[in-house]
């Protein structure tokens, strides 16, 4: 593998930036240890998915911007961007990650609101009187 690959993750609002190269077993998100950047461990948990699955948990660092979205989101985004960024470095990856839908985008989104309305579906309170 030459220097570095990258790949893009997308989710609801959030978008994540992953850089993937030969490594130790790194992963930072904006600056931070995703442990600290995502405190919850279902979150922790999102985002070592796609290493889990090709057990390559200690071969590569990754270096991760996201932005937009909640945490949830962001985890997710990041999920994505992982598993699109191992099928580039190894085609034989692909089966084992499409096979747990790593490479399907979620197109999922929140509903836009509508006038006449207080939210996307929900109506204003009726008064009768």
């Amino acid at each position: 593998m030459e220097k570095q690959k990258n790949a893009v993750g997308r989710r609801k609002e959030a978008v994540a930036r992953v850089y993937l190269s030969k490594g130790t077993g790194t992963i930072t998100v904006n600056s931070k240890d995703y442990k600290n950047y995502f405190p919850i461990m279902y979150l922790q948990n999102q985002v070592e998915l796609p290493l889990k699955t090709i057990e390559g948990m200690d071969s590569f660092d990754i270096v991760i911007n996201v932005q937009g979205g909640g945490p949830k989101g962001q985890a997710e985004a990041i999920k994505m961007g992982i598993s699109r960024v191992l099928c580039e470095v190894n085609p034989e990856y692909r089966p084992m990650l499409k096979k747990l839908s790593l490479l399907t985008r979620d197109s999922r989104s929140v509903e836009r609101k509508k006038f006449g309305k207080a939210k996307a579906r929900r109506s204003f309170q009726f008064s009768k009187r």
